[in-house]
């Protein structure tokens, strides 16, 4: 089974002013994947979209 190409952006919550030293998220309907924009071919970190809203509502200090 192949996997889609994944589409990457940066995430509104880097805040880095660095061209080239943020996050890139992207996103599949069940998963968001998440890399250092430093190393984007490298491995990368994949959550659950439940885990990541429950990450943002915790580091927004919406919980």
């Amino acid at each position: 089974m192949s996997r889609p190409e994944l589409h990457w952006f940066k995430s509104s919550y880097s805040s880095s002013n660095e061209p080239g030293d943020c996050v890139e998220v992207a996103t599949t309907p069940t998963t968001v994947h998440v890399r250092d924009s430093k190393t984007p071919r490298t491995a990368h970190l994949t959550v659950t979209s439940a885990t990541w809203v429950n990450f943002l509502a915790l580091v927004g200090g919406r919980r």
